[in-house]
């Protein structure tokens, strides 16, 4: 059920793209409960000047190779569960592609169950 929104500047190629949705994806399967086959992630790369960020905050300095991930998922999970998901895709994309993990930025929007259609018109998981 997670819809996974990757943004990251352009130039990277295909292999690097798709590492970090592997790995998101694997973070997924092993902190989240997500089943298999649930993998909806959409990658958008951006000129330098149309992605837009501060040099550090909150004492992470980052770099032009800064990933923005926001994932929309069902409001189900625990504080621990979460804190385990977003360190566990520090570490996947840290081993491949090699980012750095300040480079990592999570954002989580949790909505209601009812606010998924997967398809055919209908709310599945009402």
């Amino acid at each position: 059920m997670p819809l996974v929104r990757i943004d990251l500047r352009r130039g990277k190629s295909a292999a690097y793209k798709g590492a970090i949705c592997d790995g998101v994806y694997r973070a997924m399967t092993e902190t989240f409960t997500v089943p298999k086959d649930d993998r909806f992630l959409v990658v958008n790369e951006h000129e330098a000047d149309n992605f837009v960020h501060a040099e550090s905050y909150l004492g992470i300095k980052y770099s032009d190779d800064l990933v923005l991930i926001q994932i929309t998922a069902n409001d189900t999970r625990t504080t621990g569960q979460k804190q385990a998901f977003f360190a566990r895709i520090a570490e996947l994309l840290a081993e491949s592609p090699g980012l750095r993990k300040e480079d990592v930025w999570i954002n989580l929007v949790e909505v209601k169950k009812e606010n998924w259609s997967f398809g055919n018109g209908i709310a599945q998981y009402v």
